[in-house]
């Protein structure tokens, strides 16, 4: 054998050379899994959903630093970990709006160009050559694209699914955001959505859909940003009204979705303690008919002042329900 493969032995330095300093290899990505094993572990979720997040976090972190960056919006589960809203629900994929060419390919072509950026080490692989995007409308005038590819932690294989969707209104506009870290890595720098427009979408969905709405986790989301953020009545009808009417929906002072038959039928009481089940949040209301409840406070008068055509100028202090502008509190 080599002597040199046998260690013990060390060639001298070479006279008038610096000393030799040998530096430790660190194995950054089995440094970054214990520590997201001992996040799981002090949180109790399960290690693979925190693996998730933390890839979720650190391909937002190559977007907004590429130069695609600012052609996506972020929205969607992951904006309520932005807002660090409380009792936010899991989710396995990133939704964006698009402002590009809602081509595949140009989507598919600022995707890889993101996974292969070069960044601080943070363990975390993206295999281009895995990146793949179909069109995706799956509502009846909805229509996207939905990126997936592969994501390696040294031996851990994670799957990343990423879906743009165009043409949206966000009233009043996006806004830079800090993505929060599970780590103490760069934090992402993305342009984010309004809470305003988010809660317009999920309300527009459950006027369009009505008795066919099967997502609850529409209704997890308005009542959950309703007892955790303000609201200004102006912004938030302005919001409402846009997206509506970009949208071709006409806004109901009291659709299916949010009446006592709705949140009564079995059928939808089935789907709301399903949900509940998966997402394993304690704090969630077991009964749709409180969460209707909530949605119906919060969003019942300015529906109604919208089919008015008057302005809605309250402000909503959480958990509600709107004051005139001038005080100070609910109730």
């Amino acid at each position: 054998m080599c002597s040199c493969l046998q260690g013990g032995k060390h060639h001298a330095p070479v006279p008038g050379s610096p000393p030799v300093t040998r530096r430790p290899v660190v194995d950054t990505a089995a440094s970054v899994r214990q520590r997201l094993l001992n996040i799981a572990r002090d949180n109790s979720r399960p290690f693979n959903e925190v693996l998730q997040y933390f890839a979720m976090e650190r391909f937002l972190y190559r977007l907004g630093k590429s130069d695609h960056g600012r052609k996506f919006i972020l929205k969607g589960a992951l904006m309520l970990v932005a807002w660090e809203a409380p009792l936010a629900r899991s989710t396995k994929d990133i939704d964006l709006l698009g402002r590009m060419n809602n081509t595949i390919e140009e989507v598919v072509d600022a995707i890889k160009a993101a996974c292969s950026l070069e960044v601080i080490p943070d363990g975390l692989l993206f295999d281009v050559k895995s990146v793949g995007g179909q069109r995706i409308s799956e509502e009846a005038d909805y229509e996207g694209v939905r990126v997936r590819f592969r994501g390696n932690l040294g031996n851990a294989r994670i799957t990343m699914q990423v879906d743009v969707g165009f043409g949206d209104v966000v009233v009043p506009g996006p806004a830079e955001v800090d993505y929060p870290t599970l780590l103490d890595l760069p934090a992402p720098r993305l342009l984010g959505y309004s809470r305003e427009s988010a809660i317009a979408e999920k309300f527009e969905a459950m006027v369009k859909l009505g008795t066919l709405n099967s997502r609850m986790k529409d209704f997890f989301d308005i009542w959950l940003l309703s007892r955790q953020f303000e609201f200004n009545g102006r912004t938030l009808s302005d919001a409402i009204r846009e997206t509506f009417s970009h949208r071709e929906t006409e806004v109901s002072v009291s659709p299916v979705a949010l009446t006592k038959a709705f949140a009564d039928d079995p059928a939808k009481i089935l789907q709301w303690r399903a949900f509940v089940r998966k997402t394993r949040i304690p704090a969630i209301p077991e009964s749709l008919g409180d969460v209707v409840a909530q949605i119906t406070l919060f969003l019942g008068p300015v529906a109604d002042a919208l089919s008015r055509k008057n302005p809605f100028l309250g402000n909503w202090h959480p958990p509600g329900p709107w004051v005139d502008p001038g005080q100070t509190g609910g109730r």
